[in-house]
């Protein structure tokens, strides 16, 4: 079993297909990704962003190929990845019914977390939440709900951290606020994010990476791109604007 302490890449993804039905989602994708590094993928709805980031999450297999992330295998050892990775998306993965903090009270018994409590407040306090934390969830506007998702997300500190969309249904505020806390941790995980804004995903990336009809059109060190080709290369490819 790989290390995950010792393991220079992130992601190792390799020929990777999913169908469903007659449709793929995703078609030969291939790609390295190093620790630490912040990968921004673009492409229009359809591309199968969203699926890959699934695969890579254990939360759907392959059709074909392979998927490592920390070299743990997403499927073969999937059980101890879930312990390193966080996953953001439109679905907040919370108990409405629950207050603020007995939702991280739960995965927090879930990861087994020392000192849960500490932690908790540290979290709520960071998504400016602590004087809502008695509240349940379902009491909760959307970005509020998204912020204590972020903060679920973060609670068992994950080497690595998926996020979809993450700022879809935020407040400016609360934009502002996710924005803090990516540049508070940012040395200390790998990011893996979707994007439809080409200038807040260039803006946060190292890599960055065009998915179009379930193919890589391209993936690249944001060192070596060009914002114009690359805008260039993201409209011709997918057939629409820049949000």
């Amino acid at each position: 079993m790989a290390d995950p302490q010792t393991t220079d890449l992130a992601l190792e993804v390799r020929d990777l297909s999913r169908t469903f039905g007659a449709r793929k989602a995703l078609d030969g994708v291939s790609f390295e990704l190093p620790r630490g590094a912040f990968l921004s993928i673009f492409g229009p709805n359809g591309a199968g962003k969203t699926t890959m980031l699934k695969v890579l999450s254990t939360l759907t297999n392959a059709s074909k190929g392979s998927a490592k992330v920390l070299g743990l295998d997403t499927v073969q050892e999937a059980f101890e990845l879930r312990n390193r990775i966080g996953f953001i998306s439109h679905n907040p993965l919370l108990y409405p019914d629950l207050t603020a903090e007995e939702n991280l009270e739960f995965f927090a018994d879930l990861y087994c977390i020392d000192n849960p409590k500490e932690r908790i407040r540290e979290l709520l306090t960071a998504v400016e939440l602590d004087h809502r934390r008695l509240d349940a969830v379902s009491t909760f506007s959307r970005g509020m709900t998204q912020r204590l998702s972020i903060a679920r997300a973060l609670l068992h500190h994950p080497d690595v951290i998926f996020l979809d969309e993450p700022y879809s249904g935020l407040d400016p505020h609360a934009m502002d606020i996710l924005d803090s806390l990516i540049a508070q941790i940012r040395s200390e995980h790998t990011f893996v994010m979707i994007s439809h804004d080409l200038a807040k995903g260039l803006e946060l990336c190292s890599h960055a990476l065009i998915l179009a009809k379930g193919k890589v059109v391209l993936f690249a060190e944001k060192d070596s791109i060009d914002p114009d080709e690359f805008t260039n290369t993201y409209r011709q490819t997918v057939g629409m604007g820049v949000s």
